[in-house]
């Protein structure tokens, strides 16, 4: 799982080989035990969530974004 790009102790990362059939693009955020997944297209928003709370959510999607 390559990382692309760390921020306050969150890790964005992608799997090179995820599913078939594949997903749209997305990148993978954790920190800690919390994980989530963001869609990138066709807009930027919220796939998966397990533990980050609201104003983590917002932080990471505008970083993102």
């Amino acid at each position: 799982m390559p990382v692309v790009f760390r921020y306050k102790g969150y890790s964005f990362f992608f799997f090179s080989n995820e599913r078939i059939p594949r997903e749209p693009i997305h990148i993978h955020v954790r920190k800690g035990e919390a994980l989530a997944k963001i869609w990138l297209v066709p807009s930027i928003k919220l796939a998966e969530n397990y533990g980050f709370i609201t104003s983590e959510l917002k932080e990471i999607l505008k970083v993102i974004e």
